[in-house]
């Protein structure tokens, strides 16, 4: 997918270019966030990546005792909170913030989901809701500041429209929109509040109802070509209709466009579907689309979860394709949305319970022990671009930082034998092995001209031998329980890229001629 021959002036002129894969990422649960790993990796995903917000779930869970009931009466604690809002502040990182799930003492029934046991059911009282959502908000603003706190955002639930998130109907879902929006809107008209954070785009009729219709999912059960169906946004083309009848505001839509469906058949036995590799990008500008011709044409996107499946046992997350599809869909959506956020930065994360190996397929980019995945350094490369956009093609892009204007040049080789967005591999690695295996290499020629006579640039490549943690582990000989001084080496070969240095020539040219592996990935930055 690289372009043979790629010629670009250093003063060529530009478009803005907004980055909107580093503005949030996803962590599991708040109560995660207390712990210590957690922080610091945290602050490393911080550091090198340059994400300015995280969303989690639970922030309302019981194991943060921000509600109970006693004696009939509403007791709120922020203690754990505050603990965790605080550090993430220090940490140079905003809450996005989900208000979710139900406190037990408020849920209207006791059916939960994870493993941590999250009460998905509707509140038994939305007037009880509302007045928790008012007084936490509230709360905040007491602490940091009405300015701090206009500078977040408050998205209401998690995927309502599956049934172990919300155990309701999409009317009982927009009432609980209704009361949340008014309460935080009636602390201050400045503070930001969207939803529906529904969850994959469908091709059918079954969230049309008040209720999922799982004799819908035949359409994509007995389709030819996933691709050729009409793919669309969960609720949301409803809720913008219905917050416009009801004149209730909305500064943002979010919904969740994993490249996946999993429907399921008459017998409820699930199918696992990949779309196609560029199912990202055209779902990110349908969309932008949609918001723009709906009565809330200013209304920010933010895609509040997004990775190349939905599941937290995928071992292709651990592999290197998972971090060429990040870079090639986040290239291919550039100027539709203000964020696409990757779930999640760590496998500290635990809606299944703890992983079973440290290279499970866990959402993270970064794993339990620490060691950085390839995925980290998809994140690295896309937050050294410029905010400058020169050039772009099949297969990568050529920016510019205004402030120093020095080039960051970014491509990717993303095999055209894989016509899918990179799938899922269950059970064993031996899909992500069968992907890993595909394509030839391809040579990558680069020309910048109009530089400074002498200009330094780095050339840092990913690829399986470089910055390939998986590909340590196992020439380590897969150590499920990895001695500290092996973590240690395993650690420095996950950041081990491989950076080697090239100079423009006295006119003022640098000629650049690699070959680029498959799933290869390679950031060109000017010193």
């Amino acid at each position: 997918m690289a372009s043979p021959n790629l010629s670009i002036h250093a003063a060529a002129p530009g478009t803005p270019l907004h980055p909107h894969w580093n503005v949030c990422v996803g962590a599991g649960r708040a109560n995660e966030g207390l712990r210590a790993d957690w922080q610091e990796q945290m602050d490393l995903a911080i550091a090198s990546c340059g994400f300015r917000y995280v969303r989690f779930h639970g922030l309302f869970h019981d194991d943060m005792f921000v509600y109970k009931e006693v004696d009939g009466k509403a007791v709120y604690n922020f203690q754990y909170v505050d603990t965790l809002f605080d550090r993430l502040l220090d940490l140079g990182i905003r809450p996005f913030v989900e208000l979710g799930f139900c406190p037990s003492d408020l849920a209207s029934e006791k059916g939960t989901v994870f493993w941590w046991k999250g009460n998905g059911a509707p509140p038994n009282d939305y007037a009880k809701w509302a007045e928790l959502v008012r007084r936490t908000v509230q709360h905040w603003v007491d602490r940091y500041g009405i300015d701090e706190v206009r500078t977040w955002y408050f998205e209401v639930w998690n995927e309502p429209n599956l049934g172990p998130f919300f155990r309701g109907t999409r009317s009982q879902y927009f009432e609980l929109y209704r009361v949340s929006v008014e309460a935080i809107k009636g602390i201050d008209a400045g503070l930001r509040v969207g939803g529906p954070s529904t969850s994959n785009f469908v091709p059918d009729a079954r969230f049309d109802g008040e209720l999922e219709d799982f004799t819908e999912h035949r359409t994509v059960l007995e389709a030819a070509d996933l691709d050729a169906l009409d793919w669309r946004p969960v609720w949301v083309e409803r809720f913008l209709e219905w917050c416009a009848a009801e004149k209730l505001p909305v500064d943002f839509i979010s919904c969740h466009p994993y490249p996946t469906d999993w429907a399921l058949d008459e017998h409820g036995q699930g199918s696992k579907l990949t779309r196609g590799a560029g199912a990202t990008a055209r779902d990110l500008k349908l969309l932008r689309a949609i918001v723009d011709g709906s009565a809330f044409p200013q209304a920010e996107i933010h895609l509040t979860e997004w990775s190349s499946s939905s599941s937290p046992r995928d071992f292709t997350h651990d592999f290197l394709q998972a971090a060429t599809f990040i870079v090639r869909a986040n290239l291919e959506s550039i100027g539709t949305v203000d964020s696409l956020a990757y779930w999640t930065f760590t496998d500290v994360f635990e809606e299944g319970g703890a992983g079973d190996t440290i290279f499970h397929g866990g959402f993270g980019m970064i794993n339990v022990q620490g060691i950085v995945k390839p995925s980290f350094h998809a994140y690295r490369f896309l937050g050294e671009l410029g905010d400058e956009l020169l050039q772009r093609w099949d297969g990568g892009v050529v920016t510019r930082c205004s402030c120093e204007e020095k080039l960051r040049v970014l491509a990717y080789h993303y095999p055209a034998e894989m016509a899918l967005s990179v799938p899922a591999s269950f059970e064993t690695r031996d899909k992500a092995y069968e992907t890993l295996s595909l394509g030839s290499p391809e040579e990558f020629a680069l020309e910048l001209t109009g530089l400074k006579p002498g200009a330094v640039f780095t050339i840092e490549t990913l690829d399986a031998d470089h910055g390939n943690a998986m590909g340590a582990w196992v020439a380590m000989g897969s150590p499920e329980t990895p001695t500290r001084a092996q973590t240690e080496k395993l650690s420095a070969l996950a950041q081990g890229t491989l950076r080697e240095q090239a100079t423009a020539d006295v006119a003022g040219v640098l000629r650049l001629r690699r070959t680029l592996s498959p799933w290869s990935v390679v950031l060109v930055r000017e010193n």
